[in-house]
């Protein structure tokens, strides 16, 4: 499921990112997608391809990881996102969800790290 108000286009500057043409209330499910679950011994193989930009870590010990599906792997990074992520495990899907009143027209953002407000420093950042 995705909101059909929800659109992919070019940042300007972190190439392709998730924008909205409505406005979008706190608390609002933006998008729940369905992940395709890979083992450790896979994510060796991917981390050496371009898809180790987009799969996310998976499991409660995190000892394997997912390709999502949807738009899931286009929301940019920002520390002090608008929208976090929740891994739903049992039903292997991701959704992402507003944690404040979102303009139209405005990039929608999750924290790769987690939290929506988690400051560690993300793989990109800590070269």
């Amino acid at each position: 499921m995705i909101l059909p108000f929800i659109y992919i286009a070019d940042t300007g500057g972190m190439g392709r990112g998730v924008f909205t043409s409505e406005n979008i209330e706190k608390e609002t499910i933006i998008e729940t997608s369905p992940v395709i679950v890979m083992s450790r011994e896979e994510r060796k193989l991917l981390d050496q391809t371009k898809l180790h930009d987009y799969i996310f870590e998976w499991g409660p010990k995190k000892d394997q990881c997912c390709m999502a599906m949807g738009y899931v792997p286009i929301y940019n990074h920002s520390y002090k996102s608008n929208c976090e992520y929740e891994m739903d495990f049992d039903k292997e899907c991701i959704s992402i969800k507003s944690i404040r009143f979102i303009k139209a027209g405005e990039e929608i953002f999750i924290n790769y790290n987690g939290n929506w407000d988690d400051s560690k420093r993300v793989w990109f950042d800590a070269k």
